[in-house]
């Protein structure tokens, strides 16, 4: 779900209903933009919510750099 579609209160709602939230990021800083995706919270399991490089492969395969 895109973020200010709808109002804050939709969002709180929804992602209080979720068993997880992951969120995406475009980071055009340096020279090359790069993708990025995060565990924000999940429920009943431990995660790390540092934000990761997604590399896109010649396959068109999507995975995430650690």
């Amino acid at each position: 779900m895109m973020r200010g579609i709808h109002s804050d209160w939709a969002y709180k709602n929804l992602e209080a209903a979720s068993d997880s939230v992951i969120d995406f990021k475009l980071d055009e800083t340096g020279d090359e933009a790069t993708n990025l995706i995060r565990i924000r919270s999940m429920r009943l399991v431990g995660f790390d919510s540092k934000w990761y490089p997604l590399m896109t492969r010649d396959n068109l395969e999507v995975a995430f750099q650690r």
